[in-house]
């Protein structure tokens, strides 16, 4: 009896000739190759340190705007209450070396009111509460009335100035008629 044949051939041993010969190992880099290429690890390693160090010095400034804008925000409450205070004629003496020292301090951190009587109006910094009506001294919408001040902080606008608004007056043009005016009246019959 014979083995059976599981189906897998018998294993053969290479010859000689189909060896593959061992390939010659690469020939060492010279001093000049190695040079220039540790030169370009060198200046892309600095170009990495420096695209790392503008990076760190945006984000730390970035951090301090950030901070700085959250502290004068909170102080916005503060001065309106030092505006008030001064509507009503209580801002006196030492209140008002204080009151002076913060709004001095805010404009040193950048912090800018607007929203004044007079300004023309523009909704991307002042919210409208209510239309005051027209007048003939303004040639555009105009702030009327001032409720609460806007500030903001370098480019961006912290709190908008809630406002009145007063519209330029527009001209009442009555449409010319197209009939012909009428003949006068008059005591004399026309002549047939």
């Amino acid at each position: 009896m014979s083995e059976p044949d599981n189906g897998s051939a018998p294993e053969q041993e290479p010859t000689p000739a189909e060896e593959t010969p061992p390939a010659e190992a690469p020939a060492p880099p010279s001093l000049e190759q190695q040079l220039a290429e540790r030169t370009a690890d060198l200046q892309r390693l600095q170009a990495e340190y420096v695209n790392y160090k503008r990076r760190v010095d945006r984000d730390r400034e970035l951090v301090r705007a950030q901070g700085e804008t959250a502290v004068l925000q909170s102080l916005l409450t503060v001065l309106d209450d030092i505006g008030r205070a001064d509507e009503h004629g209580e801002l006196e003496g030492g209140f008002k070396a204080v009151a002076d020292a913060i709004h001095q301090l805010a404009a040193k951190h950048g912090l800018e009111s607007f929203g004044a009587k007079g300004e023309p109006f523009d909704p991307s910094v002042h919210e409208a509460v209510f239309h005051a009506g027209e007048s003939a001294d303004v040639d555009t919408t105009t702030i009327d009335s001032v409720l609460r001040i806007g500030y903001r902080h370098g480019d961006r606008v912290l709190r908008p100035a809630t406002v009145g608004v007063v519209e330029p007056a527009t001209e009442d043009v009555q449409p010319q008629s197209t009939q012909e005016p009428a003949a006068p009246l008059t005591d004399e019959a026309p002549d047939e």
